[in-house]
């Protein structure tokens, strides 16, 4: 049990994390101006107000220290960051907003393609894409060092504890192995964020971060250099270069809405294949239409005011049938905020 000193930190730096990035995002609403034409906007879109927003990132806090306390995983290892990091980051983030608004506005996404095609680029057509309408796409050391301030933006700053949720169903797995003779695979691991909650709880965990750029391996290796035994891999969900049955856990985080269909299926694919058969797949993703029917016009919103290609086919696709038909069983789904977590087991 967390005494109360733990709880009144957890508090306190937790209520001074959403505050800052909610006001950073309600700041950068403000300087971008109408991000969706009205005649693209689709008809009686309704969405939550600012305070049911608010309300259920505070009962995400709740669940988040909830599960601190009952021992699923750690504080967060980095609950109060350095100032000079935090202005540093804020100032980044505004100063590259122009550019998001200039391509939002024009519609441009197709910058990276562009310039990487020049290079003669041997990556998928489907990635070299300005997701986000962000600058570089996932193919610069900028954006690398960008992406986490701006997903927290995002999302009010929930995203860490939305993240988080992953580790419950990784502690009822690992309790009964012998954690340092496991091994575990996180697939499309972005800067590597996740993965520091993973090793501040298992720090003997034998973790594999693959990716598909290197520019975010590069983050990954620096965010995760406290820790050992951990590899990195620049390759393709679709195309994992493991064995088959090679992890004992497979982790997925905000990775198949940005995935064309056919390229979902050989995903689910690759993840069951290299799966243990007594392993499981911690699938964690956004909510999809029907989850919340109260969220559902942002999700229809979404893919209007940030570039995301897939999104609106993937919040409308049956992810059972698509794990279903890679051999994977759900057997536990959880809705958190925004997103959800999946455990899928294999036949």
């Amino acid at each position: 049990m967390i005494g109360p000193a733990g709880r009144a930190a957890y508090a306190l730096s937790q209520t001074a994390r959403i505050s800052w990035f909610f006001g950073q995002y309600l700041l950068a609403a403000r300087l971008n101006g109408r991000v969706v034409p009205r005649d693209r906007l689709p008809r009686d879109l309704k969405t939550p107000d600012r305070a049911a927003i608010l309300a259920d990132i505070r009962e995400l806090m709740r669940r988040d220290f909830a599960n601190i306390d009952a021992g699923y995983y750690r504080m967060p290892h980095d609950m109060v960051e350095p100032p000079r990091k935090v202005l540093r980051d804020a100032v980044r983030f505004f100063q590259d907003l122009p550019e998001v608004r200039r391509r939002r506005r024009d519609r441009i996404a197709t910058e990276v393609f562009e310039e990487r095609r020049a290079e003669g680029s041997k990556l998928p057509r489907y990635y070299l894409q300005n997701f986000h309408y962000q600058t570089d796409g996932y193919l610069s050391d900028h954006s690398a060092e960008l992406y986490d301030h701006q997903v927290e933006v995002l999302f009010g700053g929930a995203a860490d504890a939305m993240r988080r949720q992953a580790l419950v169903p990784l502690r009822l797995h690992f309790r009964e192995r012998r954690v340092s003779e496991c091994r575990l695979l996180d697939v499309a691991c972005g800067t590597g964020r996740f993965l520091t909650f993973v090793k501040d709880n298992y720090p003997r965990l034998d973790v594999t971060a693959l990716d598909l750029s290197p520019n975010y391996l590069r983050q990954a290796r620096r965010l995760l250099s406290p820790w050992s035994r951990t590899r990195f891999v620049q390759a393709a969900a679709e195309g994992i270069p493991a064995p088959d049955e090679s992890f004992d856990a497979v982790t997925c985080i905000y990775l198949f809405h940005e995935l064309p269909r056919k390229v979902r299926a050989a995903a689910a694919a690759e993840m069951a294949r290299v799966l243990k058969r007594d392993g499981i797949l911690v699938f964690v993703e956004t909510l999809q239409k029907g989850d919340r029917p109260d969220y559902d016009g942002l999700l229809d919103l979404f893919p209007l005011a940030f570039y995301e290609p897939y999104y609106d086919d993937y919040v409308r696709q049956d992810i059972g049938s698509l794990f279903s038909e890679a051999g994977l069983e759900i057997v536990e789904t959880t809705l958190a905020f925004m997103s959800k977590v999946v455990v899928l087991r294999k036949r």
